[in-house]
């Protein structure tokens, strides 16, 4: 079965099929960075880095690339508010952006293109579009894509020009239709000398669109496989990036993927709202792994409603998986890391392959995991060494292709700082479980079902067999 993806633009599931055999090109719009990252910016990264393990895992050479958008107005205006220079002030959040992203064990991408690093190329570009007679110059420094010049503006998200409703209030006097958008801004008095260059039209800065129209074109070509980004920047963003690059000619994207919001209590995160979660702050209270769990195993195209009662069920199913990957490892030793990696999709069990190559259906794909993780404790409870190092490697290496292997950094480094705590819980179970095996051997069967009892209530898993007992984090 070949990659299936539900591609935004034709809004109907299409079988993938990359411009250059074996070669996967993907752009995924970033981070501006104008302040901290949440959660809802989160979300992006690591919906797509399962694309690209899975892609990868397929065996697809990937090109992922992730641009930085370090200026804009709400950048100017925030460092201005601070007493910042911009530059500064952006830099600041593009470090807390990749730490962010560490955190929760997204790959880096193959290229991070910033904006303010690729302005030759943007005055290019719209010199371009200038010359096939889809933009013009209005006040020196300012110069607007022509919407009613390209035929199929509003192909991407379905619309037609008539029916977009633009608010005029404080429209550019030198536009000449509201649905025009700026390719290139002048240069305002009020903002810093710096933050503005010289083009033929006059001083200015680009308009958000041009960059990654440029910045895609750049580093993946003319045309490419897969523009994604999140659900909020189909329209205007991806419409006008699309617009630029059909009107100088270029193909530009072939598949569209859009992942869906993160809500809490039913609304959409943004820091307008107040109800934005940085990670840094939210991982002094949630281990990550559990995070990047509640993230990225809901489907791509679905919400991800966050909350309390989200996270324990992560957390409970994390703790599941790492449980008996650590016991199994411990028991029988490590899977080397090198033997996971020359793993490719033929190598997984049918029905995870099936449920990834659908679209990234990651539901199906856990439900793989879970039959699995039952077989594991299975051979573990009865000390079948084969059995339990074959279910290592097959949880493990579905489990990372969700970026979630509980032996692969960053999560490895985890196991470490919660050995303390482990250690403490060992001891305590394996003092009650000897205290009920003493009660057995007595015949004392009320005292060894009340140890058991007390433990389940706990939420220990005690599982007898011939040989010996095991127990595990339910």
């Amino acid at each position: 079965m070949s990659i299936s993806v539900y591609d935004s633009k034709s809004r109907e599931l299409r079988e993938f099929h990359p411009l250059e055999p074996g070669k996967v090109g993907i752009y995924l719009c970033g981070a501006t960075v104008q302040g901290s990252p949440h959660i809802g910016h989160m979300r992006s990264a690591v919906a797509f880095d399962v694309l690209r393990r899975w892609l990868t895992r397929s065996g697809y050479d990937v090109t992922l690339v992730r641009n930085v958008t370090d200026i804009d107005d709400k950048i100017l205006a925030k460092s201005a508010e601070a007493g910042q220079p911009w530059w500064a002030w952006a830099y600041r959040f593009e470090r807390e952006f990749t730490d962010a992203y560490n955190i929760l064990g997204v790959l880096p991408p193959t290229y991070e293109p910033r904006a303010t690093g690729h302005i030759p190329q943007m005055i290019e570009l719209i010199h371009s579009i200038i010359d096939a007679g889809h933009a013009y110059v209005g006040n020196p420094g300012n110069v607007y894509f022509d919407v009613a010049s390209l035929p199929d503006y509003g192909s991407l998200t379905h619309q037609n020009v008539s029916d977009m409703t633009v608010d005029q209030s404080d429209m550019e006097p030198d536009k000449r239709n509201p649905h025009d958008f700026a390719l290139w801004k002048a240069a305002k008095p009020t903002e810093p000398h710096d933050a503005a260059w010289d083009t033929p039209w006059g001083r200015g800065r680009p308009g958000w669109h041009i960059e990654c129209s440029t910045m895609s074109g750049r580093y993946l070509g003319s045309s490419f496989d897969i523009h994604a980004g999140g659900i909020d920047l189909r329209f205007p963003h991806h419409e006008n990036e699309q617009a630029q690059s059909h009107a100088a000619g270029r193909e530009f994207a072939r598949y569209w993927m859009h992942n869906a919001w993160v809500t809490i209590d039913g609304e959409k995160m943004s820091k307008s709202l107040g109800n934005s979660l940085i990670v840094q702050e939210l991982v002094k209270s949630v281990p990550a792994a559990i995070l990047r769990f509640a993230l990225s195993t809901v489907h791509y195209r679905s919400t991800v409603a966050y909350s309390d009662a989200t996270l324990a069920n992560a957390a409970n199913q994390w703790n599941k998986m790492a449980g008996f990957v650590k016991r199994a490892a411990d028991k029988y030793g490590e899977v080397p890391s090198d033997e996971l990696a020359e793993m490719r999709a033929d190598d997984y069990p049918e029905s995870f392959r099936d449920a990834m190559d659908d679209d990234l259906n990651v539901a199906g794909a856990l439900a793989t995991v879970y039959e699995e993780l039952s077989a594991g404790n299975t051979a573990l409870a009865e000390s079948d060494a084969s059995r339990t190092r074959l279910a290592q490697k097959r949880v493990r290496a579905m489990l990372d292709v969700l970026g979630l292997d509980p032996l692969a950094r960053p999560w490895r480094d985890d196991q470490t700082v919660e050995a303390d705590t482990q250690n403490a819980l060992s001891t305590v179970v394996d003092a009650l479980l000897e205290r009920r095996a003493q009660a057995r051997e007595e015949k004392n069967w009320d005292v060894a079902d009340g140890i058991r009892s007390t433990l389940t209530q706990a939420g220990i898993v005690v599982e007898d067999s011939a040989q010996q007992v095991h127990w595990h984090v339910a």
